[in-house]
């Protein structure tokens, strides 16, 4: 990268502090502004500037480079307006690709659900195997930060990180692929085609979590990319053994067990450190985070943001009577098939939140009529009224299949919420 002029970063989150470190380091010189949509953009050594000054400033040309952090859309006009005045537009990752990526081995993992615990389960899948290995992405550290620290690196990357990667793993796995984000991509189409950018890049080895047709038919048109090798049979017993007496809780996790076994014996894993490695996971906070207060077991499945997620979390506390907690910021999902599904995964109390909440409880009183349906204005009204009616379940299970924007500033608030207000109510 050679810079000979002015750096905007382009929002201030976690990846933008660690750009501006490596800036800092790689040019010392250079003038950083940043700039946010929204809130305070608190950036060490960068000048905040409003969105219309960095307008001016890209009408100018008056940037060398443009950082964009990967919560804010591609697609913003202003991106398009930076490209067409000769202004690159990069992302962290991109950097790290242009700085640190020959030479190393790279795994990417994507998906709409399970990609961060089937990367975290590949990184200690091969450090127990004896691979120097390190995790970044959107768990672990940003990709600047991990810098050139491992010759084996694994990356969990988002569809916002995917849709204008610049480089192409070695080895790569797809988790699973659903409608999510759309207000970001602008269309389902979109999203699947940025999801799918990750193996369009060059040549690159890849895996499927779910073999369903969606998937099957994609990889057919994926172009330059070669299927990894399926578990032989005794190895996938010894992983479903595995798995069976760990903290991995539901068949979706046994399928990212899976996932990430073969991507991490593509990588260099042995038998014995993949059994150590799903020994020595630790659940993820806010995905099927269990605690059990009160005599009853509480479930912080925050991070489930589409109805799928949520029929996986009802999967997995099969033979509980589960109150649920569904519904959020509206992403247009569809929650008909999940209504269906409620009464024979044991669910006899359902609350529902805004705004998606009101649909799911009208599909509810339409499938299962004998499901009690709470509308609740807010998550606390929500719970308050499930300490009224402790009888009718045994397990509170908050799987919203929705985000959380509407109430919560991000899943993690809201999944903390629902844990203190489990002690407060329940304790």
């Amino acid at each position: 990268m050679q810079l000979n002029g002015p750096v905007l970063l382009y929002g201030a989150g976690r990846e933008a502090r660690s750009t501006r470190a490596y800036l800092s380091r790689q040019a010392p010189a250079a003038q950083v502004f940043v700039t946010v949509d929204s809130g305070a953009a608190d950036i060490d050594d960068a000048t905040q500037i409003a969105p219309d000054e960095a307008d001016r400033l890209v009408a100018r040309g008056a940037l060398a480079l443009i950082v964009k952090s990967p919560g804010v859309p591609l697609y913003k006009p202003f991106f398009a307006a930076a490209r067409e005045a000769g202004i690159p537009v990069t992302s962290n990752l991109n950097l790290w690709g242009e700085r640190y990526r020959a030479g190393r081995q790279v795994i990417a993992i994507t998906g709409t659900k399970g990609k961060s615990t089937t990367a975290t389960l590949t990184q200690l899948m091969l450090h127990h195997s004896g691979v120097d290995t390190g995790l970044a992405g959107n768990v672990g550290l940003a990709p600047l930060e991990i810098a050139d620290k491992h010759p084996t690196i694994v990356f969990e990357l988002s569809s916002y990180q995917t849709a204008d990667i610049a480089f192409s793993p070695d080895l790569a796995g797809l988790t699973n692929l659903y409608p999510e984000h759309v207000d970001w991509h602008g269309s389902v189409e979109r999203y699947y085609a940025d999801k799918l950018n990750l193996f369009t890049r060059g040549p690159v080895e890849l895996a499927l979590g779910e073999q369903d047709g969606l998937l099957a038919r994609i990889a057919a048109d994926l172009g330059p990319v070669r299927a990894l090798r399926p578990l032989a049979p005794a190895v996938d017993e010894v992983i479903v053994d595995t798995v069976a007496g760990s903290r991995l809780r539901g068949a979706h996790n046994l399928g990212n067990a899976r996932l990430a076994a073969r991507l991490a014996i593509a990588a260099g894993a042995t038998l014995d450190g993949i059994v150590a490695g799903v020994g020595a996971f630790a659940p993820l906070p806010h995905r099927l985070e269990e605690h059990r207060i009160g005599g009853l077991v509480f479930v912080n499945d925050s991070i489930a943001t589409t109805p799928e997620a949520t029929k996986a979390a009802l999967a997995a506390y099969r033979g509980y009577r589960i109150a649920l907690i569904g519904g959020g910021h509206e992403r247009q999902q569809d929650y008909a098939e999940l209504a269906t599904l409620l009464a024979p995964h044991g669910v006899t109390t359902l609350v529902c939140l805004p705004v998606t909440g009101a649909r799911l409880a009208e599909a509810t009183r339409s499938a299962a009529p004998h499901i009690e349906v709470i509308a609740a204005a807010d998550l606390e009204e929500g719970m308050l009224t499930l300490g009224t009616l402790k009888n009718r379940f045994d397990a509170v299970i908050l799987s919203p299949g929705a985000p959380s924007y509407n109430q919560f500033k991000n899943f993690e608030e809201r999944g903390t919420r629902f844990v203190a207000l489990a002690s407060q109510i329940f304790g």
